[in-house]
């Protein structure tokens, strides 16, 4: 499995528990329409912003979207 492929499976899990689409997601954040189409599509991973930004929406660390850690906590 590639990162940009389990990096966007992370989010559709974290999205799923917190019962948002990923198309609102993506409008909330600014994304545009095709942001994670195009993201599949190409086998890319998005910009350290927009990887930020989505971490925050989804109240997740970073590392743990990128598949370094297994836990999702932000360490504060």
């Amino acid at each position: 499995m590639s990162n940009s492929q389990e990096f966007r499976e992370l989010i559709i899990k974290n999205l799923e528990i917190k019962n948002i689409s990923l198309s609102k997601m993506a409008k909330e954040l600014g994304f545009g329409n095709s942001f994670f189409a195009d993201m599949k599509r190409h086998d890319t991973m998005p910009s350290a912003e927009k990887l930020v930004a989505i971490a925050q929406y989804l109240e997740v660390s970073t590392d743990y979207l990128l598949g370094l850690t297994d836990k999702p906590e932000v360490n504060r």
